[in-house]
């Protein structure tokens, strides 16, 4: 998922909003923000509902705890723990 929008919410976390692009995501779950360590999704919502799980193509906000709002930015990858880490670009010119 890549982050459109983030919000700081006092005592309660960082949302991170976006589109899930593959596979399925569930609360509790454990995800990665450009491969750095793992942070747990505490709520997912979709249009002020709360969800159990997200599936690819929804757009959804990701509670995360222990996090800053520093520490997440517009255009940051999340990816679940079974995935690859986020491979950079590289603009190659021949």
């Amino acid at each position: 998922m890549t982050v459109d929008e983030v919000f700081a919410i006092r005592n309660r976390g960082v949302v991170a909003t976006g589109r899930v692009t593959a596979g399925t995501l569930h609360v509790g779950d454990t995800v990665h923000i450009n491969g750095g360590p793992g942070v747990t999704v505490a709520a997912i919502e979709k249009f002020r509902k709360k969800l159990d799980e997200a599936a690819e193509g929804d757009t959804v906000g990701l509670l995360l705890k222990g996090l800053e709002r520093t520490q997440v930015n517009r255009g940051d990858v999340i990816t679940s723990s079974g995935e690859a880490a986020p491979i950079e670009s590289v603009n190659v010119v021949l």
